[in-house]
């Protein structure tokens, strides 16, 4: 069955008699794009050739996965 929309905020899907609903934040987009120029910037000025800028632009791609990592890391999981 098709998504039908309340409004722009709201999803809401009717799936077998249980009408499920759930807010949509559209924000996490502008701060991924800010941390992928931050890291961007931040692998390239460090590289020391041509394929350490290409490992760093692909490095800044998956950076949340870095900074999970990290986290998890810090707190000993």
């Amino acid at each position: 069955m098709a998504p039908k929309r309340k409004s722009k905020e709201i999803a809401c899907w009717n799936m077998k008699n249980k009408f499920m609903c759930w807010h949509v934040h559209k924000s996490g987009g502008a701060f991924y794009g800010l941390g992928f120029l931050g890291s961007l910037v931040y692998y390239l000025s460090t590289a020391t050739s041509l394929w350490m800028g290409f490992a760093g632009f692909l490095k800044s791609l998956v950076w949340p996965a870095y900074l999970v990592y990290g986290a998890l890391k810090f707190l000993g999981m």
